[in-house]
């Protein structure tokens, strides 16, 4: 299940806590997860209310990505798609394989080691 929230939702610190601050995902991501006010968080959530990956999303830019499973984040990719076009947006590059398969536009970026761009057809 996949729920869309905010920092200020019941719930979300449940979901999203262990996340903040975790060497783990920094280590994998490259990235550093905030939960700032202004974001919109979708969340992968399991039958036992698990989070198990997510995306943060401004104004239809993606700020973080992390997940555990490609299935997942596919998924969670897939209901991005659906609600809004993915503007560009400077993202991890170790998914690089998922977002091409999500038919996102992928570019690398020159002075980017770990991140790449991606965005939604535009057509």
């Amino acid at each position: 299940m996949i729920v869309k929230m905010n920092n200020k939702d019941e719930n979300f610190y449940l979901y999203m806590g262990k996340f903040f601050g975790s060497r783990i995902v920094q280590t994998e991501t490259k990235d550093r997860i905030y939960d700032d006010a202004n974001k919109y968080w979708y969340i992968y959530l399991d039958d036992n209310n698990k989070a198990y990956g997510f995306i943060s999303v401004c104004d239809h830019v993606i700020k973080n990505i992390y997940s555990n499973n490609d299935l997942y984040l596919k998924d969670l990719l897939d209901t991005v798609k659906k609600d809004f076009s993915i503007q560009p947006s400077i993202v991890t590059k170790i998914y690089e394989h998922v977002y091409k398969d999500c038919g996102l536009i992928v570019n690398n970026l020159d002075n980017y080691k770990h991140f790449i761009m991606i965005r939604g057809d535009m057509q």
